[in-house]
């Protein structure tokens, strides 16, 4: 999942293959460190997105747009002066660097052909876009860099522009295959480290899929590798070498559980091939991979106050709840005061006056015991002493019997309802999950406010097998599917003791294969806290099986038939198509 020098030379030899040769129409600066550029010619209309972000910095074509400022920044307003109608003229990447360099070629005020370039640096949180002369003096940059900030070099209007030297690194391109080796046995790292830490523009990522392609265990001391470890290693890191040379890319990205975990611009084999997607470039990957990435982020800052209203809520009722279990232990007690109120009334008549205990046979279990008494009361006041506390303890375990049900019944509710955050992918799915919230009293509606609309629907699956499985996202869709959408025959699968969506796979009154119940239960258990774990015990029923309680939570179930299975939460595979309202 890095911006690497590898990946960057796909950008550039697409760059190349489209870009070269147009010129640059128009220039907006929508966010401070980005810039998108729209370049005309030849093949049409593009546009090009330049990133410097700290966090996620990015280059690659696309057909978006985005709003500017209604005042260009400066930096803009300078690049519009000079660069208005340039013209690409080379799109070039030094070595496997992270840098990419654009020759560009403009009529200046007096109308003599100059030549300018523009400059991005893809290096994480010194990342830049640096403007220069055809002489590589700075003219200026998106971000200015002081001798204050970096002691390596600055980046301010009037200085030389060079390329910071900080890395003791070789280039992959340029080196034979004994000075490959050379460097692999300098180092006492594990392979996959030496491999990264000294070559420019390998990640980690590819680093072990060099290790994996090369048969070797990438955790090895490469100080130690065999002369057959060490010639299998120097073939795949050639064999890397000679496809970047010759723009041999293969862009795609892995999945695990449905969302995007890695993407390089080679195949990433040591990844199961279900597990991959391929693009036909770079710029449709980077664009759909951080896409998917952006949208699991954005729905986590979205859903951070609802996060917090039942985390507290949460911990409340569990503090609550230790406590009234503590309390009824206490009331563990009432029977022994029972039994001793009882054995002085049949046989506190023989008590001396002032005596401390008495003695007698528990007709109960023919055991005897000792009693403690009071002695300043008779037998029988010590008697009714007894009954009292018996009586009080009974009413206390009574009442606290109720209240720990109910507080057990809340908390396996907002564990429910903190799981459908975890499942929601879309704001329109918070929305449903907030209304929950102000029903159960967690949340008060605003004055006069309506209740807003519910647009979100189940996740729709398509079994192998072509049966339809559909799982809920929050409650109210788990009692939707089960008691509204689901017929008696259809199959309903549920995580064992664990919150979760209710999966209904749709039989259509056949028989399903056993592949159709296995695939159900894996998305029960993605969906469900148990995701990433490789063995989750599933309960399925038909739905006939399955009731609610009066008066029980949203979503909230018993069933007494049933079978299980054990399986792992990796739904890969499974074909999922667009949400579509239950009917």
């Amino acid at each position: 999942m890095a911006f690497d020098g590898v990946t960057i030379a796909g950008i550039v030899s697409e760059l190349k293959d489209k870009l070269i040769g147009n010129r640059i129409y128009k220039i907006a600066q929508p966010e401070k460190d980005e810039l998108i550029l729209t370049v005309k010619g030849s093949c049409g209309q593009v546009r090009m997105l330049m990133s410097a972000d700290a966090s996620l910095p990015l280059l690659y074509l696309t057909e978006k747009n985005k709003t500017s400022p209604m005042t260009a920044p400066n930096f803009c307003m300078l690049l519009r002066k000079h660069l208005q109608n340039a013209r690409i003229v080379s799109v070039t990447q030094p070595g496997l660097e992270r840098i990419v360099r654009f020759e560009l070629e403009h009529l200046n005020e007096l109308g003599d052909l100059c030549r300018k370039y523009l400059i991005i640096e893809l290096m994480g949180k010194h990342s830049n876009i640096i403007f220069c002369d055809d002489k590589d003096m700075i003219i200026d940059s998106i971000k200015h860099i002081s001798g204050m900030v970096s002691s390596v070099r600055e980046v301010l209007p009037g200085r030389s522009y060079f390329i910071p030297r900080t890395q003791d690194k070789a280039e992959l391109l340029e080196c034979s295959a004994d000075e490959m080796a050379a460097v692999l046995k300098a180092k006492s790292l594990p392979v996959y480290k030496a491999i990264y830490t000294g070559f420019t523009g390998i990640s980690p990522c590819i680093a072990q899929e060099l290790c994996y392609r090369a048969g070797i265990d990438a955790d090895l001391p490469s100080s130690e590798l065999e002369a057959w470890a060490l010639e299998r290693v120097i073939s795949v890191l050639k064999g890397l070498a000679d496809d970047v040379i010759q723009g041999k890319f293969c862009f795609n990205v892995v999945y695990e559980n449905n969302q995007p975990v890695e993407y390089a611009a080679i195949r990433l084999s040591s990844y199961a091939q279900e597990q991959s997607r391929d693009f036909e470039n770079v710029s449709e990957l980077l664009e759909s991979y951080y896409a998917e990435k952006n949208v699991i982020t954005r729905i986590r800052q979205r859903s951070v106050d609802l996060r917090k209203i039942v985390q507290t809520a949460l911990e409340r009722n569990v503090k609550k709840y230790d406590l009234q279990v503590k309390q009824l232990q206490d009331t563990e007690k009432r029977e022994k005061y029972r039994v001793y109120g009882e054995l002085l009334n049949a046989y506190g008549y023989g008590v001396e006056t002032g005596a401390k205990s008495m003695e007698a046979l528990n007709y109960y279990d023919n055991q005897m015991i000792t009693i403690p008494l009071d002695p300043m009361l008779s037998a029988g006041e010590n008697a009714k002493k007894y009954f009292d506390k018996y009586q009080k303890l009974k009413r206390t375990y009574e009442a606290l019997t109720t209240l720990t049900k109910e507080t057990k019944e809340e908390i396996e509710h907002l564990k429910s309802i903190s799981t459908s955050l975890d499942i929601a992918l879309k704001e329109e799915d918070l929305v449903q999950i907030k209304e929950e919230l102000i029903e159960s009293g967690y949340i008060r509606r605003k004055g006069n406010a309506k209740r807003e609309k519910i647009t979100s629907r189940p996740f729709h699956y398509v079994s192998s097998d072509g049966y339809h499985i559909y799982v809920g996202k929050n409650n109210y869709q788990n009692e939707e599917l089960t008691f509204k959408f689901a017929t008696g025959n259809d199959w309903w699968f549920h995580t064992k003791g664990i919150p979760g969506s209710h999966v209904v796979v749709k039989t259509n009154g056949e028989e399903l294969p056993d592949r159709v119940f296995e695939e159900a239960g894996k998305l029960a258990a993605y969906y469900s806290q148990a995701r990433g774990q490789e063995k989750v015990e599933i309960d399925y029923t038909q739905k006939k099986n399955v009731k609610k309680p009066n008066g029980s939570k949203p979503g909230f179930v018993v069933y007494y038939t049933n079978y299980s299975l054990v399986i792992d939460s990796d739904i890969t595979g499974i074909e999922q198509v667009e949400d579509e309202k239950v009917k």
